[in-house]
C-alpha cells in the first residue's frame, strides 16, 4: 500500500504575546491549535493577551465603546493571505466564562475562533443572516477541536 502524501497546511506566521503575564491565559501551542483550525490560508496573526486597561483604551479608540470587550480583530489584510492583529482580554473572557457556565478554555478557544473569523472578512454586526452564518462556522469549527457548542 503506498502511503499518502501529509496533508500540507497553509503557512501560519503566529506570534502570540502576554504583556501583562500568562497567568490563566491559553499557552501557545494551544493559541495556534485554535488558529489554525479557523483559518485555512496562509495567515499572519498577532493574538495579545491583555488586561482589562488596555483593552478598554483599544475598543474605546477603534470602536468609540468605553469598556473592555472580549475579542477585538484587526485585519490588515484579506484575500488569498490574512493578516491582522486579535486583542483578546483576559478578565473579560474568564468572567464571561463563569457567569455563564463554560470552562475558561472552551471560551477562549471560541473567542480565537470568533475573532479568526472576523479577520476573514466575517461580519455578525451587519445581518441576522450573516451573524447565522458566522455562529454555525463557530460551532462546527470548535466541534472539531472538542469543544462544546458556545451557543447552546
Amino acid at each position: 500500500m503506498t502511503p499518502r502524501p501529509a496533508r500540507r497546511l497553509p503557512e501560519l506566521l503566529l506570534s502570540v504575546q502576554y504583556p501583562g503575564g500568562s497567568r490563566g491565559a491559553p499557552g501557545r501551542p494551544q493559541v495556534r491549535r485554535w488558529v489554525r483550525a479557523s483559518c485555512t490560508l496562509p495567515a499572519e496573526v498577532a493574538v495579545r493577551f491583555v488586561a482589562d486597561g488596555e483593552g478598554r483604551e483599544l475598543n474605546r479608540a477603534y470602536r468609540g465603546k468605553d469598556y473592555a470587550t472580549n475579542v477585538l480583530s484587526f485585519p490588515y489584510e484579506s484575500g488569498d493571505r490574512v493578516c491582522g492583529d486579535l486583542v483578546l482580554c483576559r478578565e473579560v473572557i474568564e468572567r464571561e466564562a463563569r457567569e455563564q457556565g463554560k470552562a475558561p478554555e472552551a471560551h477562549y478557544a471560541h473567542m480565537v475562533v470568533h475573532g479568526m473569523l472576523h479577520l476573514q472578512g466575517h461580519d455578525h454586526e451587519t445581518s441576522s443572516g450573516d451573524a447565522e452564518r458566522m455562529e454555525a462556522l463557530e460551532r462546527e469549527i470548535l466541534e472539531v477541536l472538542g469543544y462544546p457548542d458556545p451557543y447552546a
